[in-house]
């Protein structure tokens, strides 16, 4: 059952594809926001899914972060999320990450609860569409 409380996890070691420098910050050999961002949605998600229903998943729609230290090329990353707030289909979350030494980011995410079939069928229009 999703409830409040709820904890996730997702960790790695920082790579070279992790880098700033690698999406265009040259020179900044560090880990970039975006690809902090993309933890901590991972980490909610890790929060839930073993709790959603068959034909569902979840989207990102919303995420407020500040990144407040950096971690360079080979930093292990450990990022937390608890879910704080249920709103009908959306769920929001407490968000941290940090390495070795310090916390790195933190802030809140959104994630909403979709049906899995409406979503690639509305992907699949769009597509069509783009493709006329």
């Amino acid at each position: 059952m999703i409830e409040t409380g709820l904890k996730g996890q997702k960790e790695i070691i920082v790579e070279r594809n992790d880098l700033a420098s690698e999406v265009g910050n040259l020179g900044a050999e560090v880990l970039s926001t975006h690809r902090i961002v993309l933890l901590m949605e991972l980490a909610s998600r890790n929060a839930i899914e073993k709790f959603l229903p068959p034909g569902k998943m979840t989207v990102g729609t919303l995420i407020s972060i500040r990144h407040c230290a950096a971690a360079p090329l080979g930093s292990r990353i450990r990022v937390e999320s608890t879910l704080k707030e249920i709103h009908g289909r959306r769920h929001v979350f407490d968000v941290a990450a940090y390495d070795e030494m310090e916390k790195l980011a933190e802030g809140r995410n959104e994630l909403l609860i979709i049906s899995a079939e409406k979503f690639f069928e509305r992907i699949a229009a769009k597509v069509s569409r783009l493709h006329r």
